[in-house]
């Protein structure tokens, strides 16, 4: 996995990271970093943009639904873009889709 990081500043500051490829064993420390540098840098708001994904396992899940359940504690946000039916079937079958915060790009 690759990821794009980018930071946005519309009310309130908000960090949008796009995950690209495959979100597996081997790229969660990536995405873990991503994240945790925004969440150091102080924006209350993340965005992962899961659209570029082809494939998670879960471990990729288990990372997405850890800072779910951080962001709830912490008081801070995030929210998901949906990535393709692949990846988003991922959410179906674990019955995690209701609990995460998916919005439209």
């Amino acid at each position: 996995m690759s990821s794009r990081r980018s930071r946005e500043t519309p009310e309130p500051p908000t960090g949008r990271i796009q995950a690209v490829g495959e979100l597996d064993l081997a790229t969660v420390p990536i995405l873990d970093a991503e994240l945790a540098g925004l969440r150091d840098a102080g924006f209350p708001h993340l965005i992962l943009d899961l659209g570029g994904l082809d494939f998670i396992d879960s471990t990729g899940l288990a990372c997405i639904l850890r800072y779910d359940d951080e962001a709830r504690q912490d008081g801070y946000s995030i929210a998901l873009i949906p990535g393709p039916p692949a990846v988003q079937r991922m959410f179906q079958v674990t019955d995690t889709e209701a609990r995460l915060t998916f919005i439209r790009a």
